[in-house]
């Protein structure tokens, strides 16, 4: 099952709602801090009289009652806080469910909470994180002003999604505090950020992808992300944070969120990084920026390319063998307001790629502490242009690691390789 995508009917306050809500969601480990977070959060979001959140055991394949109050912030007992016919059917689907009437809805049977507490509107969507289902998150209203929108489901839809995360992470963080093991507790970090990076690649016909992620210590700055817009049309987006361990980590989390939100609301590749741009500077205290390359490809090989400060992506040209640089442009993301942005347009031929990649990879030094560099890169890139996708990167793979001749490398090293085979 792929994720569920983001409605078009997502507005920009809606945005920006879950842009502070991620911040949020995302500002405390402890697990029971997060589960307030996540419930306030949802319930400020929706407007809703009550909210409740339900995670899944594992060992039992039941759902449990983790948090549930109403608007006044009083808690609330298991058998009145939800309806079991709506959480029933939102699990058994695994899709978010609306309804405005709740007691005559013909996709539902009401159930006994329902007639009792003449419930009117109801929300509820599932928690799933790497496509398994993890909980649900919950709200309803008996006022009879009170109405959810398509747009409140979409955006609850992906407050769970991101609650998923929020409270796996917290739940993973607890068992490495528990056992009191640093070591464990930093390489449960790093799976957490492994489960940000797409599992599943676009499938657009003449197109081949690939890519590799490596950290340099347990927790990354850098991130890529590919998905797909429609049936026409895949992003790729490929970032560099400027700092190191769990605050960039964090940092990056939030990013990813925000592009892949812009994206997904139909904004253009300028846009959607001027957007996330924007959000991020006001919450730019920890001083911390992101370097980012967002392009989106359509069918017929042509693609739009905006650069905001990373690393310019190389571009091998079948007809005549050769491989070039796209220019810079732009600044990093949450360094400037106003970011002058560009957008590139241009079409690849059947057999040229494009590789992107992270510093990590040209700055990789050898033993007498030269760097391997873009020159380097580009004639590898020329030298085996004709292969694959996936033949591409291992070789760049082996370049760097025969010119390092064992040495450790000091920073994240991330690649992707887009081939277009027409």
């Amino acid at each position: 099952m792929t994720a569920p995508t983001l409605s078009t009917k997502l507005t920009a306050e809606h945005l920006t709602t879950l842009y502070e809500i991620s911040m949020t969601m995302n500002s405390n480990l402890e697990f029971n801090a997060a589960l307030n977070n996540v419930i306030d959060a949802m319930m400020l979001a929706t407007r809703a009289e009550r909210g409740v959140l339900m995670g899944l055991d594992e060992s039992t394949g039941e759902l449990r009652l983790l948090g549930a109050r109403g608007v006044s912030g009083e808690s609330l007992a298991q058998e009145e806080a939800y309806s079991t016919t709506i959480v029933n059917q939102v699990v058994a689907t695994r899709q978010p469910l609306l309804t405005n009437n709740a007691m005559f809805d013909n996709r539902i049977t009401p159930g006994q909470s329902i007639i009792m507490r003449g419930l009117r509107a109801i929300l509820c969507a599932p928690m799933l994180v790497q496509d398994r289902l993890v909980g649900v998150v919950y709200v309803d209203t008996s006022m009879r002003s009170g109405n959810f929108t398509e747009a409140d489901r979409d955006l609850l839809s992906a407050i769970a999604n991101q609650a998923g995360i929020t409270l796996e992470n917290a739940r993973l963080y607890a068992v490495a505090v528990e056992k009191g093991r640093l070591e464990h507790e930093l390489q449960l970090a790093r799976e957490i950020q492994q489960g940000l990076l797409p599992r599943q690649k676009p499938h657009l016909a003449g197109y081949e992808l690939e890519a590799v992620w490596q950290s340099a210590r347990e927790m990354a700055g850098d991130f890529y992300d590919y998905f797909m817009l429609n049936d026409e049309s895949f992003g790729v987006v490929i970032a560099d944070v400027s700092d190191k361990g769990a605050p960039s980590a964090l940092f990056m989390a939030v990013a990813r969120t925000m592009i892949r939100s812009y994206a997904f609301a139909g904004l253009p590749p300028r846009e959607t990084l001027s957007q996330t741009n924007d959000l991020i500077l006001e919450d730019a205290e920890s001083g911390m920026f992101v370097t980012v390359y967002h392009s989106v490809f359509y069918k017929d090989g042509r693609g739009i390319h905006i650069n905001a400060g990373h690393n310019p992506p190389l571009v091998y040209h079948s007809a005549t063998r050769t491989a070039s640089y796209l220019s810079r442009g732009g600044r990093a993301i949450g360094w400037f307001p106003d970011n002058p942005l560009l957008e590139v347009e241009f079409a690849l031929q059947p057999g040229d790629l494009i590789v992107y990649y992270t510093d990590g990879l040209t700055d990789a030094e050898d033993p007498q502490g030269e760097s391997f560099g873009e020159s380097r890169l580009a004639d590898l890139v020329a030298q085996s242009g004709d292969c694959s996708a996936a033949e591409v990167v291992q070789r760049i793979l082996d370049g760097v690691a025969d010119f390092g001749q064992g040495v450790a490398p000091f920073d994240d090293l991330t690649l992707v390789v887009v081939r277009y085979t027409g």
